[in-house]
């Protein structure tokens, strides 16, 4: 069977590229804001890019850096696979805003799988899939992308994950009384809620090991069902995606060195993902979560986690919670940037409707 080698990568985040965001994170820096103009008596605190290029332009120059870096001259061999939680909804919103009516939506270019038609009529791939899984839908994504390379399906697989900001979202978890009006705070018994933001993912996976290549070493996955929003109280569900995703990469526990947790800051999935990580892993475990960072990035934070994730293994640092103090729970949560070894982490991602996925990642053996 073939291994599937992630051999370049790029990100938009609301705190930069790749590089920016990654150095934040370490700093324990966030560009997350505060805004009290966008739900009436409420303030928010979401990220929002603020950059004067629009969501369409930052996507197409994402997938042109990974391109001009990569090993291929085009993409007419390679298949996309996108995640999106809420694909063309923000172009829908703002022509209803402006027009005061739907008539002139275009179905088409509302659809999860309008960035990925957008993104064909640009760079023209080999075939082109869509996943919308809330937001395991880039996590998905990835896992689907190794399936296919280490059958020979695919030798180029581009995965991406984008989400954009948009009314109807921020309205959706306001209405769930789950959006927070600070910086999210990771498993603290005080929690608030989540951090909604936009961002970008995009990684090329190639059956071929280049020099600074991350491998996709196991992927696992499940769905609990139990309930619309909530997930299995037992932790039952995301168990069985941390141990399908170990089994799948031939690893025990206690080969893992970090974990990019889910960590969203809301009262629900904190606890089970704790759970689910106590239960599992050794005390000592090193984890932590991105989001009060870059925020909650719904489809895309599959994507956009992998990434981080490669690079905490290429950089061999693990990236620090940025608030530490009245944990809920006793896990080793990383306080400070640290440099280490590593050689295995695991990013977890669990969505409505009881959808989890769990990824490893490794630094490829020398062949």
């Amino acid at each position: 069977m073939n291994k599937a080698y992630i051999n370049e990568i790029s990100i938009k985040s609301v705190c930069g590229d790749i590089d920016k965001t990654f150095d934040a994170m370490l700093n324990k820096q966030t560009s997350l804001k505060v805004y009290s103009e966008i739900v009436p008596e409420k303030e928010v605190c979401i990220g929002k890019f603020y950059v004067n290029s629009s969501f369409k332009k930052l996507l197409q120059n994402s997938v042109e850096e990974v391109l001009i870096a990569s090993n291929l001259k085009d993409f007419s061999s390679t298949l996309l696979l996108v995640g999106s939680s809420v694909g063309g909804m923000a172009t829908s919103e703002e022509i209803f805003f402006k027009e005061n009516s739907y008539k002139n939506i275009d179905v088409k270019k509302h659809i999860v799988h309008s960035i990925a038609s957008l993104l064909d009529d640009k760079f023209h791939f080999f075939s082109t899939r869509s996943f919308s899984t809330a937001c395991t839908s880039s996590a998905n994504a990835l896992k689907t992308a190794k399936e296919l390379i280490s059958i020979g399906a695919y030798k180029n697989i581009l995965v991406v994950g984008a989400d954009q900001i948009c009314m109807t979202t921020i309205f959706g978890f306001s209405s769930l009384g789950i959006l927070n009006d600070e910086v999210c705070t990771p498993f603290q018994q005080n929690r608030k809620g989540m951090n909604v933001a936009e961002g970008i993912g995009v990684l090329l996976l190639q059956d071929e090991k280049q020099k600074n290549s991350i491998e996709l070493i196991g992927a696992g996955t499940s769905s609990d069902a139990f309930h619309i929003a909530n997930p299995d109280p037992t932790a039952q569900g995301a168990k069985s995606a941390i141990l399908n995703a170990l089994k799948d990469a031939s690893l025990s526990p206690n080969q893992i060195d970090y974990i990019n947790a889910h960590g969203t800051g809301t009262n629900a999935n904190d606890a089970i993902e704790a759970k689910a990580v106590s239960e599992i892993f050794p005390k000592d475990i090193f984890i932590s979560s991105t989001k009060p960072t870059i925020g909650h990035t719904l489809g895309a934070a599959g994507a956009i986690e992998a990434c981080i994730c490669t690079e905490v293994l290429k950089k061999g640092m693990l990236i620090p919670q940025i608030k530490q103090n009245d944990y809920e729970v006793a896990l080793n949560f990383v306080e400070n940037a640290k440099k280490k070894n590593l050689q295995y982490v695991m990013s977890n991602s669990f969505a409505f409707g009881g959808n989890n996925v769990s990824l490893i990642f490794g630094v490829p053996c020398e062949s």
